[in-house]
Order: C-alpha cells, then sequence, then structure tokens
C-alpha cells in the first residue's frame, strides 16, 4: 500500500519496494531495467512487492539506477513554421510513450548567441541526447561549432556526414505535386518557392526542376519568398500568366494566398490555373476549393527520429540517414489542361 504520514500521501520509493521484497534496492532497480542476471524467483518477488505497492519509479531513481535522465534535448529552428512545430509536438508523443521527457530550447534568430544558449541551456539540464529540428543551414552551421559529447540527431531531409539524420523526403514530395500537374496536361508551371536558407526549400526546388527535366518541359516562373499567403497573395494577384497554367507552391500558406489573390482578379481554381501545395495543413481540405497538396506523416517522423535517438544514446555512433515517404492528397484545386 502507498505510504502515509502526517502530511498524507506519500508515493512509495524504490527502498520502500527493496523492504517489501527483502531484497537491495539495487535488485529492485536491475529488475525494473531488465538486467538479464536475476533469479527467476527474486524478479517474481521484486514485481509482486511493485504491484501490491502500485510502484511508478520516478525519473530521479531512474536516472539513478541507469545513469540516465531519460530526456532529450530538442532544439527547434523556426518553430512558428508548421513542419518544424509539428515535428516537435510528434516527437514529443513518441517520446512520452517510451518513458522520456523532452526539453526544448527555440531559436528565433540567426543571432549566433541563440545556438549557443539553446545548447548550453539543454546541456546543463543533464540531457541524454541531442536532437536538432533545423531547417536553416545557417543554424546547421553554428552547430558545427559546438562539442557537446552528446548523441546528436539532426532532422533534415538531407544526410549529413557529422550526424544521424532523418526527415521525410522533400524532393520526392515535390515530384509527386509536379507529376501530378504534369499528368494532367500542364506544361507550364510555375515554383512559389520557400527562404533557401532552409533545406526544407531548396529540397522542393530540386524535385520540381528534376520533374519537368525528365518530362521535357522548359522550367516555368520560379519566385523564391517567405512563407507566407501574403507572398502568394502578391504573385496571384499581380503575375502576368501567360502560358502558365499550373503553381506548384512550396506550402499551403502560400498556395492559400495564390488561391486568394486570382480570385482577387477573377481569375478561377481550378479552371483557369491549377495550384498544389505542400504539407496538408489541417484545414487544406476546407480552402475554396480544396486544396490538393502533399502530406508529411510527422507522426511517423516523431518515431523514427525516437528510435535514431535511442540508437545513438545506446551507442550506434555511425551516422546514419532515414527518410520517410510523403503522399500527394488530390483535392478540387487541380484540374485537367483542356
Amino acid at each position: 500500500m502507498p505510504q502515509t504520514s502526517s502530511r498524507g500521501w506519500q508515493r512509495p520509493s524504490i527502498y520502500d519496494v527493496a523492504r517489501r521484497a527483502g531484497v537491495s534496492h539495487m535488485t529492485v532497480s536491475r529488475v525494473l531495467n531488465g538486467h538479464p542476471n536475476i533469479r527467476e524467483s527474486t524478479r517474481s518477488k521484486v514485481l509482486q512487492a511493485i504491484d501490491e505497492m502500485n510502484y511508478t519509479p520516478s525519473s530521479i531513481a531512474r536516472a539513478l539506477a541507469t545513469r540516465r535522465a531519460r530526456r532529450i534535448g530538442v532544439l527547434i529552428d523556426g518553430p512558428v513554421q508548421n513542419g518544424p512545430n509539428n515535428t516537435l509536438r510528434a516527437l514529443e508523443k513518441a517520446a512520452r510513450g517510451v518513458g522520456y521527457a523532452v526539453s526544448a530550447f527555440s531559436i528565433g534568430s540567426d543571432d549566433e548567441s541563440q545556438m549557443d544558449s539553446g545548447v548550453m541551456e539543454l546541456v546543463t539540464q543533464g540531457v541524454d541526447a541531442l536532437c536538432v529540428i533545423a531547417p536553416r543551414a545557417s543554424s546547421l552551421d553554428l552547430l558545427r561549432q559546438q562539442t557537446t559529447g552528446l548523441p546528436t540527431i539532426v532532422i533534415k531531409a538531407e544526410a549529413d556526414a557529422a550526424w544521424h539524420t532523418v526527415g521525410v523526403d522533400q524532393r520526392a514530395g515535390a515530384r509527386l505535386a509536379v507529376k501530378h500537374l504534369i499528368d494532367l496536361g500542364h506544361t507550364s508551371i510555375a515554383h512559389l518557392a520557400g527562404p533557401q536558407d532552409w533545406f526544407d526549400a531548396r529540397e522542393r526546388v530540386q524535385g520540381w526542376r528534376e520533374s519537368l527535366d525528365e518530362a521535357g518541359l522548359a522550367h516555368g516562373p520560379f519566385v523564391v519568398g517567405e512563407w507566407s499567403s501574403d507572398f502568394g497573395f502578391d504573385f496571384g494577384q499581380t503575375f502576368e500568366w501567360g502560358d502558365t497554367t499550373a503553381v506548384f507552391a512550396a506550402n499551403d500558406q502560400i498556395a492559400l494566398g495564390v488561391v486568394h489573390g486570382l480570385a482577387r482578379r477573377g481569375i478561377r481554381v481550378p479552371e483557369d490555373i491549377s495550384v498544389v501545395g505542400f504539407d496538408d495543413l489541417s484545414d487544406a481540405r476546407h480552402f475554396l476549393p480544396p486544396l490538393t497538396t502533399v502530406r508529411q506523416d510527422f507522426a511517423e517522423l516523431g518515431e523514427l527520429a525516437l528510435q535514431q535517438v535511442i540508437a545513438a544514446i545506446e551507442g550506434n555512433t555511425d551516422p546514419t540517414h532515414d527518410t520517410i515517404q510523403p503522399a500527394l492528397i488530390v483535392r478540387e484545386s487541380t484540374a485537367s489542361r483542356a
């Protein structure tokens, strides 16, 4: 039963379990952590005591037993954007499922002190590993200057010789979007790209170019901007379309702005211009018209990132690279070119 005192209920400790089972607290710790050199009769006594006392090992006790904090430090770049934010949430959920906690530090500017401060704060918390959600090349350049001695995993689509990496295959997603438009008969396809310091934006540009090259089509209009609806809106309002009949937007916010800008000019989507986005925001199916887009499975990304984190903590030091395949979601913002 739980312990009581004059101050009320107290959670039973590992020492209480040890007394109930008639073993040392180190034996209880070994049972909790699956140590193989424990007699089955001893293991049964400890497990019975744990069950009777409704004992839940605290993170402190677990850390003392394993010399690990069971805590992952996460540096998150571009935290207000959809991709980094959803990646962090997915990683937190996956970590909780296996008893790990997450401490996050947001990098909000290009100031080198932001990276220094983030690494320092997380390291001083005694984290077991660092996971870096790093969409920008400049942030990784700063990270390369740090020496922590901790296993480090970077979430990005490209492999990196310095770290374990995991990401959604952004180039493949862009190729899905552009191939869809080509299959509908579009031969001049514009691309509205995100900031080129972002790895994902670069990869989506490459996928757009490769798909056009393979189809023997000229590269359509190419404009670099921000991850914002305002960027798409300005383009939709002012661009002289000529032979261009389709747009691949680097994210759904840009696509939303394009549709709005076109509507202000009386240009119809998809009858006059087809539009494809990227991300599949939760509201993308409610755009007018519902948006054809590329879906990233952030839950799967979080699980895969966590697997790499734990493997690195357990001693896998050789840099690995894993990717998740995105999916094309076809809705009503694209149509065949008559």
